[in-house]
């Protein structure tokens, strides 16, 4: 049976994309484009150009393909402009996740996955945070994914027949080692990315949002995981639920923290390239420090990370930077 990608022109979903051709299975991809790509998407997987909660656009995917199993990866991201705009995170993570899971469930839908986020942890502490941590988001963003969850569980419970998975993202970045794929939004949010862009010219600099927070050097610490190694966690999931696993959720990230100091240091020195850093004040919804205890998924997913490092990350991300600057001269010049 095929798997429907949500968002499959994106950063993540691209790469889940990618994963699941390398494992031969059938792919359909629905993205509205928003941010994502069209020339991401692999000629031979279907598109569906559209909001994924539009039931006449899942009737064409569903009258043209079996779908067993649905990838979720649609949605808004940016913590700072949730706390501005908190009804567009409501309305685009959970109103319309919960009319895609509606009609997945009418079509017996068997297994779902979810993007989900470690900003439903809120701010837990220093030590590494599992899945039994207490549930506190600080932002609109957190609390959308986490209503998500809820639901999810919620439906999961009456309905045996539907089994669902939730990983709990920590900081992705890198790009595929293939350059197949990488993060190529015109807006970017992202510390590498933005990083890797200032190394590449593409931008002044970058700023450093907040030096007063109470980690070693004053600065955010988070937990970087690699966007290939989260694809590979996602088809450990599908994996588990097509085996007749129960439904989980999951941490993904490698459980070791970097400050953004320490990552824009780790930019420099990579890239060789001295751009400038200003500092700015703190952006509202950002937690001091957040590291993942991956433990439940290595051992009840079977995942095996194989990228678990900063420079690696860091370098793939501005092999695609430059990746990137070549198909706009190519594009220009045509």
């Amino acid at each position: 049976m095929a798997v429907l990608v949500t968002g499959g022109a994106g950063y993540i979903g691209g790469h889940m994309v990618l994963k699941l051709l390398d494992e031969n299975e059938d792919v359909v991809v629905i993205d509205d484009f928003s941010t994502g790509q069209e020339w991401a998407v692999p000629a031979q997987v279907p598109l569906f150009r559209g909001d994924m909660a539009d039931r006449s656009i899942l009737d064409a995917i569903y009258s043209e393909h079996d779908i067993g199993s649905i990838l979720h990866f649609s949605g808004s991201i940016v913590v700072s402009e949730s706390v501005d705009l908190p009804l567009k995170y409501y309305r685009e993570n959970s109103c319309k996740t919960l009319e895609l899971i509606d009609y997945a469930a009418g079509k017996q839908t068997a297994h779902f996955i979810y993007s989900s986020s470690a900003a439903v942890y809120g701010a837990p502490g220093l030590e590494p945070v599992t899945e039994t941590a207490p549930s506190a988001p600080e932002s609109p963003y957190g609390t959308s994914k986490l209503v998500t969850e809820w639901m999810l569980r919620d439906f999961a419970a009456s309905n045996p027949a539907f089994r669902y998975a939730a990983l709990r993202y920590f900081n992705v970045a890198g790009a595929d080692p293939l350059m197949r794929a990488g993060q190529s939004s015109g807006v970017s949010t992202h510390l590498i990315k933005i990083a890797a862009e200032a190394a590449t010219g593409k931008r002044d600099g970058l700023q450093i949002f907040g030096d007063d927070f109470e980690t070693p050097d004053g600065t955010c610490v988070r937990d970087y995981i690699h966007v290939t190694d989260l694809a590979d966690a996602h088809y450990c999931a599908l994996r588990h639920l097509r085996a007749g696993g129960p439904s989980v959720v999951a941490n993904c990230g490698y459980g070791s923290g970097y400050s953004v100091r320490q990552v824009v240091d780790a930019v420099k020195a990579v890239s060789g390239v001295d751009f400038k850093v200003t500092q700015a004040p703190r952006r509202p919804g950002d937690a001091a420090m957040i590291v993942a205890d991956s433990t439940f998924a290595r051992t009840k997913l079977g995942w095996s990370p194989e990228l678990d490092n900063l420079e690696t990350i860091i370098r793939h991300a501005l092999e695609w930077e430059h990746k990137l600057i070549d198909r706009q001269i190519e594009t220009s010049a045509k």
